[in-house]
């Protein structure tokens, strides 16, 4: 089955300032690059070609402008306008036609981590029929979904807990078969009127069908002034891998 990218570049991000008064964070720069080259390199450092960018109505022309047909990332660009920002799982549901018959490799487009995606994907191709996502301890799990893990699979993910019930928050690295924009089409809005992307992995949970992997070397969201400043510490002092 073939496997198409996705990396999801919207939001205000209004948590940055006056950063992104005129521009869309990632726009901004991480180390050498705007920090949407970096999903955009690790989707084409595993080999995929065609992939979709989502973003918002304001800057999605600064992102063809700045990334074009993709060719000279040696890659197809593909974009699509998410008219509001609905969460997650919302704007994933825009990459259905462009998804037809393929898996999905989604990429948060704010999250700088140095893994390659090649082992990510292979351990992905043992079961192309699960969705597969990708866990880091962190110091500040509260802040992202957390999953629970027991014996090596995954029991719960909670979105945002207060008191998490582990140090395992759920990065922005998401692999799904083709039936994830079904699952996208049953969900409700949550309290803060999103369809969260957390809905989605419980699921697969609730099936039986949810995999995951841990990062190995670091990961930060890049996402407010702190975590974009850390996340520039770490790609100077050591370069992602792609």
């Amino acid at each position: 089955m073939s496997l198409r990218g996705v990396i999801l570049a919207g939001g205000k991000g209004t948590r940055m300032g006056e950063l992104t008064k005129v521009t869309n964070k990632h726009l901004l720069p991480v180390g050498p690059w705007p920090m949407v080259y970096y999903p955009l390199k690790k989707l084409t450092g595993a080999g995929i070609e065609e992939i979709l960018l989502v973003s918002g109505t304001e800057h999605m022309g600064d992102f063809v402008e700045l990334l074009g047909s993709g060719r000279h990332h040696g890659c197809r660009l593909t974009y699509r306008v998410q008219d509001e920002a609905g969460g997650i799982a919302q704007a994933l549901g825009l990459a259905e036609h462009f998804c037809i018959g393929s898996r999905a490799c989604v990429l948060l487009g704010d999250n700088i981590f140095r893994d390659p995606l090649v082992p990510i994907l292979e351990l992905a191709n043992s079961r192309p029929d699960w969705a597969w996502i990708g866990l880091k301890e962190v110091p500040d799990p509260q802040r992202y979904g957390v999953a629970t893990v027991r014996n090596d699979r995954i029991v719960a993910i909670e979105e945002k807990p207060p008191q998490p019930a582990s140090p395992y928050a759920v990065v922005g690295i998401y692999i799904y078969p083709p039936d994830v924009f079904g699952i996208i089409k049953t969900l409700k809005p949550s309290a803060r009127g999103e369809l969260e992307i957390t809905d989605v992995n419980n699921h697969y949970l609730r099936q039986g069908r949810l995999g995951h992997f841990f990062l190995e070397g670091y990961w930060t969201d890049a996402g407010t002034l702190d975590s974009l400043d850390y996340a520039n510490h770490l790609v100077r002092a050591e370069p992602p891998r792609f």
